[in-house]
């Protein structure tokens, strides 16, 4: 393992030679590295064949297109947390609770934003906070706007754990919530993640129609009647809609 690590720092300080030339060859890597020329030949043929480094055919490299492709999701999360963050302010003083922001990463629901209540009695929501995809409105929110063939995809390999008394396992009934929440575009969760919690969330989009991430209303279920989760439906599918238009949807209000 410790190898490992070694040989990765040692490609990090490859790499991190092009943040200054947009092209090296070989030798001119040896010699800004500092490196043995076998070394750098063996980093550099893992880096290129991952992505990370593309060569020309005058022989020398340049970072590939992976960086490109990175770059472009690392904006992309940054672009929804901006564009999102004032109407998470109002939503917040509008309803007087916690309201989050999360994107999908890998097979998990990632809190890129949090504005909490200012209410005494609290939940721990923090960004930097994963949970997964099927528990949790915020959550299955987004899980339930994939493409079929990923959700699929998705409840045949997941193993599904409780995690507060109200979590869904069963893969079938948890099939019909999302079938639900696609037709209504609004996912409920009572005790999923947490006991004792209610989150309600709406789906955000991106310019090509496909799911950006998820915006909830969440804290202690006895603050959440009925009516209560009404307006924040409401509410909440107003400021959804609102950022996906900012970041090109193009579709009628849900």
């Amino acid at each position: 393992m410790q190898n490992t690590n070694k040989t990765v720092i040692k490609s990090m300080k490859l790499l991190h030679l092009f943040r200054t030339n947009p092209t090296l060859t070989l030798n001119e890597m040896v010699d800004a590295a500092g490196l043995p020329k076998t070394s750098v030949h063996r980093m550099v043929t893992s880096l290129e064949e991952a992505g990370l480094l593309q060569r020309d055919g005058a022989g020398s490299y340049k970072l590939g297109l992976l960086f490109l492709e990175f770059g472009q999701l690392v904006t992309e999360r940054m672009d929804l947390r901006k564009i999102a963050l004032p109407y998470m302010e109002e939503l917040r003083d509008q309803i007087g609770e916690a309201v989050n922001l999360t994107i999908k990463d890998q097979l998990e629901a990632l809190y890129i934003e949090k504005l909490d209540t200012t209410h005494p009695v609290r939940l721990f929501t923090k960004v930097g906070r994963r949970s997964p995809l099927y528990a949790g409105a915020c959550s299955r929110i987004i899980l339930a706007h994939m493409a079929e063939e990923d959700v699929e995809s998705y409840l045949q390999e997941q193993k599904l754990t409780a995690y507060g008394n109200g979590t869904i396992t069963d893969a079938a009934k948890l099939r019909d919530i999302l079938s639900d929440s696609r037709k209504k575009g609004i996912a409920i969760s009572r005790s999923e993640l947490e006991n004792g919690t209610t989150s309600v969330a709406a789906p955000i989009f991106d310019f090509k129609g496909e799911i950006a991430g998820g915006l909830s209303i969440a804290g202690p279920s006895e603050r959440f009647s009925d009516d209560k989760i009404q307006q924040m439906i409401d509410q909440l599918k107003h400021a959804s809609y609102e950022i996906s238009k900012e970041l090109g949807y193009k579709e009628p209000h849900l």
